[in-house]
């Protein structure tokens, strides 16, 4: 195995569960997440030792494929016919299992673009411009973005979504 293969493998390892849940949270079926993924790293392998960041290049091409699976007609998808809900393996922040559900199926009834910005912003962390380049928008639409998909999220909740200080700072 050359070491370039080996170098791919070891970055597969160590990011395949956060980018499954990324895509998972993106699209909110799993099997879509699966493909976005395996897409997204054979894009990856193609361009292995010319990518300079490979994990910010494996989100955006991660979260991209999961919206452009989103658009397709639904007669040219694929089917999926169970219902499971793997965990991820990162650990959530929000520790009652209820409240994660319940976060998820929120999260789906905001719109692929706002979601895949919260996603990013909360769940990933990354920051404005962050976002912006994985998104590849400019930092305005990633602002517009977060502040419906965050107005959309509380209405589905019920609930008055605050900011905590350190997400506020990262804007």
């Amino acid at each position: 195995m050359s070491n370039h293969e080996a170098e791919f493998r070891e970055f597969v390892g160590a990011q395949m569960e956060s980018l499954r849940g990324l895509a998972y949270l993106t699209c909110g079926d799993w099997q879509v997440a699966e493909d976005a993924v395996l897409s997204a790293l054979a894009r990856l392998y193609v361009k292995w030792g010319r990518v300079d960041k490979p994990d910010a290049y494996a989100r955006t091409a991660v979260v991209r494929a999961a919206i452009d699976e989103t658009r397709r007609p639904w007669w040219r998808r694929e089917q999926s016919h169970g219902h499971a809900m793997p965990e991820l393996a990162a650990p959530d922040e929000i520790p009652n299992a209820d409240d994660r559900v319940h976060l998820r199926r929120a999260l789906l009834q905001v719109s692929p673009k706002h979601r895949a910005v919260l996603v990013l912003r909360f769940l990933e962390g990354l920051s404005v411009p962050e976002t912006a380049a994985a998104l590849r928008c400019p930092e305005g639409t990633v602002k517009a973005y977060t502040s419906r998909g965050l107005e959309r999220l509380r209405r589905v909740l019920g609930v008055d979504l605050r900011l905590d200080e350190r997400t506020e700072a990262r804007s």
